[in-house]
């Protein structure tokens, strides 16, 4: 098979007065559940038929619910698992193994997800905003502003997609479990919190509540929104930290993360630290490797020094990316003399450190780069 492809200001919160996503299994608590039966004219346990069809099934056609009544099974599923994603195009790489999605969402905003399967797991990257208010000028989603924060729902059906594709065998090796999920498709996870924290509850919570995933399997990012790094160490969910901080210094980090004026490079290691610190989960440096802008050997050891400052119990992993590419952009991937330099730099002050398996690269990979395409 051939590996070709088949086919500003900082915003912190979505644009108000937008309408609401519909309403969706996935949204609802224990409560809202009930109540949500009772206004269909069922009996509560309706609600757990159809949850699990859809948490541990994976399954969103109506007709396959065979232990609905027929008269009423339309009904009920449609107003308990209206389409939320709708497919734009989906375009695969690798083999096969690696499959990109654009999606539409109910009033035409457009998300990426990716679906990448290896041979020990498979990962999903999923999206959190439509859009992203941190105006990162090397990222192809921040380049678009923010147009909205993502339902709970929109957040897991994402994974239940691609749950669903891998247990029907659509990605080459077979049928396969989804295993991992990370939070870096488009926007700000932090800045969109309250969905995020409901969309991993229902990742982490058992079938017929949840998908059963483990959290220590789900990776949130961020740019470096403090105080909620610090609230996320108080949610109880073990998930795996990742802090895109891509500079060590203030200097250049307020050039390329525009939220560091706010939150400097010391406020927002610190409060990884913490996070590290509560949870006993190391943390993920996301740092993407840009030529001649901070790639430079001295920043990799001022780097370390930053990060050796909280402690050597290896509490803290560097992840270099190589950038990904966006047509026109002045900024540009690392020299690959440069790359494996700062990993020896990185290494020779105790910091674990590796580079990042790229994929995708013919597919767009950089999340927003098919949006703003479409």
């Amino acid at each position: 098979m051939s590996d070709e492809p088949k086919t500003l200001p900082l915003v912190l919160s979505a644009p108000r007065g937008r309408a609401k996503p519909p309403r969706h299994l996935a949204d609802l608590s224990a409560e809202e559940r009930t109540a949500a039966a009772a206004e269909l004219g069922e009996p509560a346990f309706r609600v757990k038929q159809v949850a699990r069809h859809y948490f541990a099934r994976l399954e969103r056609d109506p007709a396959a619910m065979t232990d609905l009544p027929a008269k009423n099974r339309d009904a009920i599923a449609g107003a308990l698992l209206p389409q939320l994603l709708t497919p734009v195009r989906v375009l695969e790489a690798d083999r096969g193994t690696t499959r990109k999605t654009l999606w539409r969402l109910f009033d035409g905003a457009l998300v990426e997800s990716v679906l990448m399967r290896y041979p020990d797991r498979a990962t999903i990257c999923v999206s959190s905003q439509a859009g992203c208010g941190m105006a990162c000028p090397f990222c192809a989603t921040g380049q678009g502003g923010l147009q909205r924060n993502m339902s709970t729902a929109e957040i897991v059906d994402q994974v239940v997609d691609g749950a669903a594709a891998m247990a029907r065998g659509l990605v080459p090796g077979g049928p396969g479990r989804l295993s991992n999920v990370v939070f870096m498709g488009m926007g700000e996870p932090m800045a969109n919190y309250k969905a995020v924290i409901g969309a991993v509850r229902r990742m982490v919570a058992p079938a017929p509540d949840g998908l059963g995933l483990s959290a220590r399997n789900i990776t949130v990012s961020t740019v470096g929104l403090v105080p909620r790094m610090r609230q996320l160490a108080t949610e109880g969910i073990p998930v795996t930290l990742a802090l895109s901080l891509h500079a060590p210094d203030d200097e250049l980090r307020n050039e390329l993360v525009p939220i560091n004026t706010r939150f400097s490079v010391a406020e927002t290691v610190e409060a990884a630290w913490e996070y590290a610190k509560a949870t006993k989960r190391r943390v993920s440096i996301e740092y993407a490797m840009m030529r001649d802008i901070n790639d430079q050997a001295w920043r990799a050891d001022l780097l370390a020094d930053v990060l050796n400052a909280y402690g050597d119990w290896g509490w803290v992993h560097v992840n270099l990316i190589p950038l990904n590419e966006v047509p026109g952009s002045q900024f540009t991937r690392s020299r690959d003399g440069d790359t494996d330099e700062f990993v020896r730099r990185l290494q020779a002050k105790g910091i674990s450190t590796t580079i990042r398996d790229t994929r995708g690269s013919d597919i767009d990979a950089a999340c927003g780069q098919l949006a703003a395409a479409e």
